[in-house]
């Protein structure tokens, strides 16, 4: 019922920023939560930041908290992820992740809708 289709990822040097952007398609006239997610080499996915129905921000990861920044453009049913000042610990696949509910899930199994991931890497 939703279509997600992540844009922006590449290579950034450590302390440069980048801004992902996520295209929601579909059904898009009932209300949903959506979000970022990422899985760094070798490590377990974690959730990012997510926007409920209402525009309400959730932080699941406190070391993005000050440097990540999420938004959202209703007309143009586009979520951002803006990442400033960038470390190697921040290379990873980011995803866009969605589900039809006001709220935003406690852990990434939560998401029901994903976009198949851009990879953002960060190395001088």
């Amino acid at each position: 019922q939703l279509q997600l289709v992540e844009s922006g990822g590449g290579l950034v040097q450590p302390g440069g920023s980048l801004r992902l952007s996520c295209a929601a398609s579909g059904f898009t006239s009932t209300y949903y939560a959506i979000g970022w997610f990422r899985q760094a080499p070798g490590k377990e996915r974690e959730g990012v930041q997510c926007l409920n129905s209402r525009g309400r921000v959730t932080y699941y990861t406190d070391s993005t908290k000050g440097r990540f920044t999420i938004s959202r453009d209703n007309a143009k049913n586009t979520v951002y992820l803006q990442i400033d000042s960038v470390n190697p610990e921040d290379t990873a696949v980011y995803y866009c992740a969605a589900r039809y509910n006001t709220r935003c899930p406690d852990v990434w199994t939560g998401m029901e809708y994903w976009g198949k991931g851009t990879l953002v890497t960060v190395s001088s």
